[in-house]
């Protein structure tokens, strides 16, 4: 089956891509590649017993003892089933995807937010990142980067960004206009509004947003073990090539166990920020001082 123009436009755009800028990609893969094994050595030389507790530990400091519980019990789980070093593996490259696509998302979320022009180009790139089905991202990845985690890492780092730079932009233009007068009234400048208004209002949404990017990376992750992304995913697979049941529900066990632990915990970040919002609001509300001659109603 041939391509049409618009294929064949694609396909030109990544040859001469690959052609022209081979040696700045080989660099950019080597030194990628370097920062996910120092990342992924660094975990796996934690001990099994030592992660447990570290795990349980912010389990108990962000959810409560419960919570804490059932983190143990997914732990030992998937250290029972022999799926430790497969679990620290998935972790070590959601990680990085996840960083990079902070670093990355939250300053084009801020962009988006100050600029109309720019939030209407970003919505609309974000728009055909979103909906482009992950598996045609791997395409160019292996093309470019070759097989193993490195383009695995990339190409979950386009398909996982999106939603924090939809949900930083939407939280800092949710951001009160009666918030920003009164840091204009007293002189702040755009910078300090932003880091001291702005940002601290809409952490919520873009906690919210650090979420939605570590499920969509991990998903994402399970996906790149075609391209030899290792981890949990690599060991799905193998239950599917094989036709092997229990291979490829101790994975998917796995998987889901991972997923249920960080969805939680990077959750409870931004509920503790909402909360800690309403109550500052609850308390200003009775008797507003810096607005003279008001009396509470009752």
């Amino acid at each position: 089956m041939n391509s049409s123009v618009i294929g064949k436009f694609a396909e030109d755009a990544v040859n001469f891509l690959f052609l022209h800028f081979r040696g700045g990609f080989d660099a950019f893969s080597a030194s990628l590649g370097a920062v996910i094994k120092l990342l992924e050595d660094g975990l796996a030389a934690v001990p099994f017993i030592a992660m447990l507790v570290i795990f349980m530990g912010i389990a108990i400091w962000r959810r409560g003892v419960v919570f804490s519980v059932f983190v143990g019990a997914a732990l030992l789980a998937i250290h029972y089933m022999g799926l430790w070093t497969q679990t620290v593996s998935t972790l070590a490259l959601v990680v990085a995807a996840t960083f990079s696509s902070l670093v990355i998302g939250v300053p084009l979320g801020i962009w988006g937010a100050r600029s109309n022009r720019a939030e209407v180009v970003l919505r609309s790139l974000l728009d055909f990142m979103q909906t482009m089905p992950a598996f045609v991202y791997l395409i160019p990845a292996v093309i470019l980067f070759g097989l193993g985690r490195v383009p695995a890492v990339i190409a979950t780092i386009v398909f996982s960004m999106p939603p924090v730079v939809r949900l930083t932009t939407l939280g800092i233009r949710q951001v009160r206009e009666e918030l920003l007068e009164a840091g204009r009234s007293f002189g702040s400048t755009d910078a300090q509004l932003l880091w001291k208004i702005q940002l601290p209002n809409a952490l919520p949404s873009i906690m919210a947003g650090v979420n939605q990017t570590i499920m969509m990376a991990l998903s994402m992750v399970v996906v790149a073990s075609m391209i030899g992304a290792g981890g949990l995913g690599e060991y799905v697979l193998s239950g599917i090539q094989r036709l092997d049941i229990g291979i490829g529900f101790e994975g998917g066990l796995g998987v889901v166990l991972l997923a249920i632990i960080l969805d939680r915990l990077t959750e409870s970040f931004g509920v503790k920020s909402k909360k800690k919002k309403a109550r500052k609001k609850l308390v200003a509300t009775p008797a507003d001082p810096a607005t003279p001659g008001k009396t509470a109603q009752t």
